[in-house]
């Protein structure tokens, strides 16, 4: 058993966000917990004020990796408080080879939802990241990593196909379906990476509940994702290196790279198209690859450039991204992990970059 000692009791005071339009004056953390009913000690209580958000969410995001493979525990412990200071205190790990579950026992560091480790086609992905298997493992995989995972399995839709020259499908219809039920068997959600177009259709017509990055969406294809309540995580921050991966392609695989250019010119038509459509959207960075971490505010402003409005960008990253998740925000009860700015984020998002307070389990702790 570990020993617990009994916080100071924090008051925070302000306008504290519950919801876009639930705004109240004052709350506590009391243990840790959020309370709106005065405690005792509150007149010793440490004070933080201003624009109070729950803690946000990077809904594809990797700790315990970057370009190479999996990472020690240093720099996952890096990666994770890199995050923490920008605002970032709820993480779905989108894939990570790293057993991270360390983290949890820590206080300190972000809540982590994990999806297990990516599940790839053999030699379809990049080297050190994925179990690379072929169709006829996929269900047996999926079982495996909806046992390990936090109620979500990360699958690798598509990727370069070099004898073809550019992006294809990886998985047989057939396959993903009985991987996915078997999934939502086990009570987990299902995710895909998918840059193009060509996997969409089956994937979600086999029952898949979120698309990561969802460049290839079409007017074909974004109802179809409406009508099914699919949700996207566009990722845009980490769709703005296309360009480069394009030049760096384009001797050996010209077709793949004149496709990552269209899929990057068309980029904002694309998300804010499936917003209009009704398309659940959410904020992740895709930090702990190639990109870095911290990148929360950068993904929510483009979000805005894209076309949607700004409290909608808003809830993507904080309630509405936490209801998805099925984790609390500012609601009584819960543990106090919150974000404090100088202005209303509502007005203007590009407040989130420069948080005035992070408060982890009721510490203000940035």
């Amino acid at each position: 058993m570990s020993d617990h000692t009994v916080q100071p009791v924090l008051h925070v005071k302000g306008r504290v966000l519950v919801g876009p339009d639930d705004v109240r004056d004052e709350l506590w953390a009391v243990d840790g917990r959020i309370s709106y009913e005065r405690p005792p000690g509150a007149d010793a209580a440490e004070t933080v004020t201003g624009w109070v958000l729950p803690g946000l969410v990077d809904a594809h995001c990797h700790v315990g990796l970057d370009h190479h493979g999996p990472v020690d525990a240093a720099t996952s412990e890096k990666q994770a408080l890199t995050d923490r200071e920008a605002g970032t205190l709820l993480i779905r790990d989108a894939g990570s080879p790293s057993d991270t579950r360390w983290i949890d026992d820590r206080e300190d560091l972000p809540k982590i939802v994990r999806a297990g480790r990516h599940i790839a086609r053999t030699r379809r992905y990049i080297r050190n990241y994925a179990h690379e298997i072929e169709p006829g493992d996929l269900v047996a995989y999926v079982a495996q990593e909806a046992r390990r995972g936090d109620g979500w399995v990360k699958l690798v839709g598509d990727w370069i196909d070099r004898d073809a020259g550019d992006l294809t499908a990886c998985w047989p219809r057939g396959e993903v379906e009985a991987a996915i039920a078997e999934a939502h068997r086990l009570g987990a959600r299902v995710t895909a990476h998918c840059f193009a177009e060509a996997a969409l259709v089956d994937l979600v017509e086999a029952g898949i509940d979120c698309i990561e990055h969802a460049t290839g969406l079409t007017e074909d294809t974004i109802p179809l994702f409406a009508e099914r309540g699919v949700a996207i995580v566009p990722t845009l921050v980490n769709i703005a290196t296309f360009p480069d991966l394009a030049a760096g392609g384009e001797a050996k695989f010209p077709r793949w790279s004149a496709h990552m250019r269209r899929l990057y010119e068309r980029r904002y038509d694309t998300v804010r198209a499936a917003y209009d459509a009704g398309v659940p959207v959410y904020v992740g960075t895709d930090a702990g690859g190639s990109l870095a971490h911290g990148l929360v505010a950068a993904e929510v402003a483009e979000l805005v450039t894209a076309g949607i409005p700004p409290r909608e960008a808003l809830s993507a990253t904080a309630w509405g991204a936490r209801a998805w998740l099925g984790r609390p925000g500012l609601e009584e009860g819960a543990a106090a992990d919150l974000v404090v700015y100088e202005e209303d984020p509502r007005a203007d998002v590009r407040v989130l970059a420069a948080p005035r307070h992070v408060v982890l389990n009721g510490r203000v702790i940035g």
